[in-house]
């Protein structure tokens, strides 16, 4: 399982979507943490740019700048701390909070698959595939 449906093939051998858990942390009544705001982090990381970042993330700067804004304020202090430029430009990197909330978050979300497994697989069994449903037609 993972924040994007896998494949899988069915008995007949066509390829379905295999059910899939997405986690979303509620923090309180107006923060939320998900998939993409941890993708967001993870960019910033990697790239040292809340701009790449936000690209990576299919966002302009302005919406990541809004989210990364958003989480330093919910936490108290700092996920994401800017550069200011000098020749080679400015940056940004996490903090050593926003390393550990990006951290706590995917192992959460490994626990969270984990115990989902057997659930979702059981799931899947109980599913009728589309060719399988257009022969219980009953006609309403």
């Amino acid at each position: 399982m993972t924040d994007e449906p896998v494949g899988r093939p069915a008995a007949d051998g066509e390829t379905r979507a295999m059910i899939a858990v997405r986690l979303f942390l509620k923090l309180d009544a107006e923060t939320r943490i998900g998939h993409g705001k941890v993708a967001l982090l993870e960019g910033v990381a990697e790239t040292g740019s809340i701009s790449a970042a936000g690209r990576a993330c299919g966002m302009t700067y302005r919406r990541a700048w809004e989210l990364i804004d958003h989480m330093n304020k919910a936490f108290g202090r700092p996920l994401v701390t800017g550069h200011t430029g000098g020749a080679g430009g400015g940056g940004a990197s996490l903090t050593e909070l926003g390393r550990e909330v990006v951290a706590r978050y995917r192992a959460l979300q490994a626990a969270t698959e984990e115990a989902a497994a057997p659930h979702l697989a059981a799931l899947e069994t109980l599913m009728v595939t589309a060719d399988a449903q257009d022969g219980l037609d009953d006609g309403c």
